[in-house]
């Protein structure tokens, strides 16, 4: 047996990795250029390591990539626009068509209730899994962005990513190659969110 231990980054590669992270929109993404499905499952794996309370895991994942893609625009697209009936928003329903076909793979952002805890532990916990998924993008040189718009809070979307009907549909995480460096990122300085107490 290897008395080997797995190299760890060191902090400073750590907060480069965080600090580097960003929201990249699909139309930001190299068009056609598909990430490798090996690579994606890797992510996912990641993701699967999230803490969780009572190790209830309720990230619940499914993927869209090559025609899947088109039958996600689809279904979304052709929701929104019963959902909305005359005040359909011609644009939004476009967008809705559109965005899914921008990249390399879309993947629905489930979560699978389990009532022996109250359901924030569970968002948490399944937000903390996406964080895991987003930062391995980086590493990969890949472009993230979770969306939570559209159709993700329609009761009627759920059957088709798989949840019943005490789960929670939470979004969608649009995956590609980086067209263009994303620009700087900001943040408020640290001290005007944190209070210490010393005695």
């Amino acid at each position: 047996m290897s008395n080997q231990t797995t190299a760890l980054p060191t902090p400073e590669q750590f907060n480069a990795l965080v600090r580097a992270r960003r929201s990249i929109q699909p139309l930001q993404f190299e068009p056609g250029r598909v990430v490798p499905d090996e690579v994606v499952r890797e992510l996912l794996e990641n993701a699967n390591w999230a803490p969780t309370h009572k190790r209830t895991e309720p990230w619940r994942f499914v993927v869209f990539t090559g025609a899947g893609l088109q039958r996600l625009a689809t279904f979304q697209s052709e929701l929104y626009r019963s959902w909305a009936g005359a005040s359909v928003d011609e644009k939004k329903a476009q967008k809705l068509a559109q965005n899914p076909l921008l990249a390399s793979h879309v993947i629905a952002i489930g979560l699978k209730r389990h009532h022996i805890l109250p359901e924030i532990e569970e968002v948490e916990a399944v937000a903390c899994a996406v964080q895991n998924l987003h930062l391995s993008a980086v590493t990969h040189g890949l472009g993230g962005y979770w969306g939570s718009g559209g159709i993700t809070y329609m009761e009627a979307a759920k059957p088709f990513f798989g949840l019943d009907k005490e789960d929670q549909l939470l979004g969608f995480f649009y995956l590609g190659y980086v067209q263009n460096a994303p620009g700087r990122n900001i943040r408020k300085p640290i001290e005007e969110k944190v209070t210490w107490v010393r005695e």
